[in-house]
């Protein structure tokens, strides 16, 4: 599929301090038009038509009035998080935008990490590896 046939994607950056992480980019760009806030504030004009969706990652880009309002072809907004709690669902929803997140991305990882604090809180490993 063409670029120009798949829908566009709003996200920060890629790389950098903020921006998507390069490996998830490359996974984003086999199903998304990407564009950056920067590429959208340069041409905002035809931009704002192609842009579909909006990738939020580490709560940014920030999602306020003013962004949806020059957004007339947004459908959702995908978080790449848990939580909505950075994000006005109200006044989302009141766009026509649906809000998407990954409610068990992590969850893996934050049991793995739990019980790895409970073994070495159990086993004195930080007391013990203090010792040496």
């Amino acid at each position: 599929m063409a670029e120009e046939e798949l829908p566009g994607v709003l996200i920060l950056d890629i790389g950098g301090t903020h921006g998507v992480l390069e490996n998830l980019a490359a996974l984003l760009k086999k199903h998304f038009h990407l564009i950056t806030m920067k590429e959208f504030l340069g041409n905002k004009e035809e931009m704002s038509k192609k842009i579909q969706s909006i990738f939020v990652f580490e709560c940014r880009p920030t999602i306020d009035r003013e962004l949806l309002e020059s957004l007339p072809n947004l459908k959702v907004i995908g978080n790449s998080g848990v939580g909505v709690d950075h994000l006005d669902l109200k006044m989302i929803s009141s766009f026509g935008v649906k809000v998407t997140n990954t409610p068990h991305a992590v969850a893996d990882s934050t049991a793995d990490i739990g019980m790895a604090l409970m073994l070495a809180s159990a086993r004195r490993l930080i007391e013990g590896n203090l010792l040496n």
